[in-house]
């Protein structure tokens, strides 16, 4: 990578950190430690690893520059050696060619007019051969000068990273240590948070009956519209074909990190305890606002206890689920188009704020991150 790529991508890590730091502090504003301060810091860490990295490899193409610049110099100053020999060199072959007479004497001792001639071209090309030679050792010269200065302000930069990293890996044990504070203050609390848990399990029952409830009464009617070989079959084709296109481009519903990924995970509190996850959770920052990742059609919107309002868009045989929203912005029935806005993002009572989001093909969950652009 280019110097100018590894300093947009320090850069880039530095504002994930800021949105990051954001979301910790909410949810660090309550009295008690929570499972989401938990989830938050643990991502703060990774994003202070990454940047981290970030100086590393910068300070190692600095390095690099450093190298190639000192083998740059040992070349020039070789150069200058070998132009300097060549000068001397030349300067004796024409005082000795000459016997040690001036100019205007040995032009002038020649034997006769065609040897005056000679003697007469011969000084000519001796006066631009030594001419040229000077030159060229200012500009050899110039150039050494130029590649030392370049080091100089290499070195410059480069401890400028090495203060950075310094303060960043300063940074890093504190977050360390918080964490460590957070852990215990939960281990406090294993109760509380298998309750928690259970009825968040409860809640994803519902909301997954829902959901399955809803995709198949979905494919029934399309199943119903392809044998009509209706206008409305063929747009739900297309649609399909253009939302499977868009792999690995799809906007995020909403700012912020992935707080429980797809499929079976490790709880990141209770020890032992996996869960199973049929989409991903979002954790984003206050008032924030779930958007449409793809146009579609606004199926279902339904409410769940303890999680929100949940909107269901289709898209062809594609399907988003959107939950954990305070009141909807669109009904069944409306078109939304990429980007448009579904709902303000619930915040729970301790602090965490999250969006339940599910991509699913037909009743097949799929797992958001490989359909979402990568961050």
């Amino acid at each position: 990578k280019s110097k100018d790529q590894l300093k947009k991508e320090k850069q880039e890590k530095i504002k994930r950190i800021q949105e990051v730091e954001k979301i910790l502090n909410e949810t660090s504003n309550k009295k008690d430690h929570s499972l989401g301060e938990l989830i938050a810091i643990n991502q703060r860490i990774k994003e202070q690893e990454g940047l981290m990295n970030s100086i590393r490899s910068e300070i190692g193409y600095l390095n690099a520059e450093i190298e190639e610049n000192r083998s740059i110099v040992s070349s020039l100053e070789q150069d200058i050696d070998q132009l300097k020999k060549e000068y001397a060199s030349m300067v004796y072959a024409a005082q000795k060619s000459s016997n040690g007479l001036d100019k205007l004497t040995f032009l002038f001792s020649s034997g006769s007019f065609s040897q005056m001639r000679a003697r007469w071209k011969y000084m000519e090309q001796y006066a631009e051969a030594r001419r040229r030679q000077t030159e060229q050792i200012l500009l050899v010269a110039q150039m050494l000068s130029v590649q030392i200065s370049q080091i100089e302000v290499i070195r410059t930069e480069k401890q400028a990273l090495l203060n950075d990293q310094i303060n960043q890996n300063q940074q890093l044990v504190k977050l360390k240590d918080k964490r460590s504070q957070i852990v215990a203050s939960l281990e406090s609390q294993q109760s509380k948070l298998k309750d928690d848990l259970n009825q968040q399990k409860l809640a994803l029952k519902n909301l997954e009956t829902k959901i399955t409830d809803a995709i198949n009464a979905e494919i029934a009617a399309a199943a119903a519209e392809k044998v009509k070989a209706s206008p409305a079959s063929t747009k739900n084709e297309a649609l399909s074909g253009s939302f499977a296109q868009n792999k690995t481009k799809l906007s995020w519903p909403v700012d912020g990190f992935i707080s429980q990924k797809f499929g079976r995970q490790n709880h990141a509190a209770l020890k032992g305890v996996v869960t199973e996850n049929d989409g991903i959770s979002i954790q984003t920052k206050q008032n924030e606002v779930a958007k449409a990742i793809f146009e579609g059609d606004v199926r279902f919107v339904f409410f769940i206890p303890s999680m929100g309002y949940s909107a269901l868009i289709r898209h062809g045989e594609y399907f988003t689920v959107y939950s954990g929203l305070k009141e909807p912005l669109v009904k069944p029935g409306d078109k939304v188009k990429i980007g448009q806005i579904l709902g303000e993002v619930v915040t729970k009572p301790e602090g965490v704020t999250e969006l339940w989001f599910e991509i699913r093909k037909g009743r097949d969950p799929l797992n958001p991150e490989q359909w979402l652009v990568k961050r």
